[in-house]
């Protein structure tokens, strides 16, 4: 497998420019069930099983975890920014540099998983109560400045739980564990 294959399983986010209903349910599903299928897929890994990188300089299945935890709480406050001022410039974050703290590489995976949990019920929640005009509200990324959509933003997220799904269930197969 080639290192870009490595790094996108599933390849790049591919995000309809006409978003539609159908999608959006496709994607609140995902969101909906991604912190218990993820639990599921390293349930029985070892400790020195999640210390394992996915990839040549790549971070460990802890590391991954962590970082979902940290980007999908990010992302649900740049919701609520969204929905609540207009257009607002959003807070960017080294996620490569969170990933490297004590807590990414240390903590217990189940500390994630408790908090992915509470964050995604949540997060669906509020996204299946959101209007078509409040799906059509923006924010502003400044590392990109561009705008995007809450709602492209919905197929933004389910493609990254689909892709990090994705890393760490290639590494299983990889290596055995599944």
């Amino acid at each position: 497998m080639n290192l870009h294959t490595i790094k996108y399983p599933i390849g790049m986010a591919n995000i309809p420019k006409q978003i539609t209903k159908k999608n959006i349910e496709d994607w609140i599903f995902v969101l909906e069930t991604f912190p218990q299928n993820l639990e599921y897929l390293t349930r029985s890994l070892s400790d020195n099983q999640l210390d394992t990188p996915y990839r040549a300089k790549g971070w460990s299945i802890r590391q991954v975890v962590h970082h979902c935890y940290d980007s999908h709480h990010n992302s649900y406050i740049r919701f609520k920014w969204a929905l609540t001022e207009d257009t607002p410039i959003i807070k960017a974050y080294f996620e490569e540099r969170w990933a490297e703290l004590h807590d990414s590489k240390s903590a217990p995976i189940s500390l994630s998983f408790d908090s992915l949990k509470a964050l995604h019920a949540t997060w669906v929640y509020l996204l299946r109560g959101l209007t078509d005009q409040e799906l059509e509200k923006k924010f502003i990324h400044p590392s990109e400045n561009k705008e995007v959509s809450l709602k492209k933003n919905i197929g933004i997220y389910a493609w990254h739980c689909n892709h990090h799904f994705a890393h760490i269930d290639q590494l299983l197969i990889h290596k055995g564990w599944k």
